[in-house]
């Protein structure tokens, strides 16, 4: 709409000024947000309306000049400068569906130098950089890819898991939108590390733009030589398909998701096999998440010891932290693993949108666990938060002021499981209603103490017993709730401060 508006007075006023619609920055409090290309620099305006571009372009905004929305340089934000941008570096900066653009800004680098190494060093270099499934799991993504590059099979596939239904996340979306070259490429230099020749994203029906500009992008990628028989003019052959899900929460599981693309009803599969031995259609297949593709091409092209020096512990690089729900500076953070919590909802965060004291934040998405403002000093680390009982997953980071009441959103999680299970395992598919009925008794006061152990129980039968994460890790946010707010759980009054 907004762009619609400075086309339509571009017209009428007969100005001439090109239009760029180029995703998001990640500070989504500040956008819809424009950026005007002068000759110091680029300077931005933000958060804009709509009815907004005349007044804009009134005030001379092609030059940069004054105006109440006007921002400065995005790069001397303070939310923007604490940041390590690699796998987001182009986003919201390049034209996203110009190839040209692409590699004016490092694209296609690290393809280059892949067909150049070849399928062994590619591994190598991914395995030594310590990167990790960036979808919640933390497998490391070079043993993934040696096992498919091992396998044997009469073809190999590349699946792209772009099913991003957690709460609070839109990392992939961003990229998608933002810089689709950068997963195409990702794609590609997995294929070659692996001999896969196939590639499929699994996007989500609910990004409807996404979609759109990942298809055009392949499209162009295709006619340029990046994909196809010959990539880049090599011995590889590499193709990509979008496929679009009907919005089943569960098919965000790997073995759901190529049930899906398999044209039948997304059920969690059994282990063994596994995916990386037969998984697509029977064959080899790699199942990474979009971001753990997308971290590629800067680990090729630069080499593994620039990214595995970032971090901590195990958990090396960076992660695209997501910052959502009722917090005063939401967006997207890319930093090294290592920050702890409290800086991130704090400093970076900024607190409660409300202005509200802090009580919970929930990380990763909806099956994730509920930490208290006393667990804050735990670094983002994936082993950090394992130590408290809870899980980064995609990295989705949702706030909650001190008016939340726990006990009802310990109840949403077993309803969440009981409407999204598949049903083919009994834990999950029982277990999930039996909780929320009995949260259910809790919330209206019968026997809680009672009731509370039996909601214990079927905790630990849904976490050992489950096929898959989804009824394993709801336990999460039900115990995390009853173990860090236990005073939500026992009819006694919330504590929450006059207005």
């Amino acid at each position: 709409m907004i762009a619609e508006e400075f086309a339509q007075l571009k017209a009428e006023r007969g100005l001439s000024f090109e239009i760029v619609r180029n995703g998001s920055r990640g500070l989504a409090w500040l956008e819809p947000m424009i950026e005007v290309e002068t000759p110091t620099g680029r300077i931005a305006y933000g958060p804009i309306e709509s009815g907004e571009a005349g007044g804009l372009l009134d005030a001379g905004i092609l030059s940069g000049a004054g105006h109440a929305k006007r921002i400065g340089a995005v790069e001397d934000q303070p939310f923007f400068k604490r940041q390590t941008r690699m796998t987001f570096k182009r986003c919201g900066v390049i034209d996203p569906l110009s190839l040209a653009d692409y590699e004016a800004h490092g694209g296609l680098n690290g393809l280059k130098r892949a067909i150049g190494i070849g399928a062994e060093a590619i591994i190598a270099e991914i395995t030594d950089s310590g990167l990790r499934g960036r979808g919640g799991a933390g497998f490391p993504t070079g043993i993934k890819w040696k096992t498919v590059f091992e396998a044997k099979g009469a073809r190999k596939y590349i699946v792209a898991n772009a099913d991003e239904g957690d709460s609070g996340t839109f990392a992939d979306r961003m990229i998608m939108e933002g810089d689709p070259f950068c997963l195409i490429e990702g794609m590609a230099i997995a294929g070659v590390a692996t001999g896969a020749t196939k590639g499929y994203i699994y996007l989500r029906s609910e990004y409807p733009i996404a979609i759109d500009v990942m298809r055009e992008a392949i499209r162009r990628a295709k006619d340029a030589g990046v994909l196809g028989d010959s990539v880049l003019g090599s011995s590889h052959a590499f193709d990509i398909e979008v496929r679009v899900g009907a919005g089943a929460y569960v098919c965000g599981e790997e073995t759901s998701l190529l049930d899906s693309l398999e044209g039948k009803r997304g059920q969690v599969r059994f282990k063994p096999p596994l995916p990386a031995l037969q998984g697509l259609f029977g064959m080899p297949t790699v199942i990474n998440n979009v971001i753990s593709l997308a971290s590629t091409p800067e680990i090729v092209a630069e080499g593994a010891e620039s990214y595995k020096t970032l971090g901590m512990g195990r958990s090396r690089g960076t992660i695209p932290i997501q910052l959502g729900g009722n917090v005063k500076h939401g967006g997207l953070f890319e930093a090294p693993f290592g920050m702890t919590l409290g800086e991130i909802v704090e400093e970076i965060g900024g607190g409660t949108a409300s202005g509200r004291p802090v009580r919970a934040v929930q990380v990763g998405g909806p099956l994730g666990a509920y930490f208290p403002v006393s667990l804050f000093d735990t670094p983002f680390d994936y082993e950090a938060f394992a130590a408290k009982d809870g899980l980064i997953g995609h990295a989705g980071i949702v706030v909650f002021d001190d008016t939340v009441d726990m006990m009802h959103q310990a109840r949403f999680a077993f309803e969440f499981c009981a409407i999204e299970s598949c049903g083919k395992c009994t834990p999950c598919r029982v277990g999930a209603v039996r909780g929320f009925e009995t949260m259910e008794k809790i919330i209206d006061g019968e026997k809680p103490a009672d009731n509370l152990a039996l909601v214990e129980d079927l905790c630990n039968t849904m976490k050992f017993g489950s096929l898959c994460a989804l009824g394993g890790f709801t336990p999460y946010p039900v115990m995390s709730a009853i173990r860090h707010f236990p005073e939500d759980f026992h009819g006694e009054p919330m504590k929450v401060a006059a207005e």
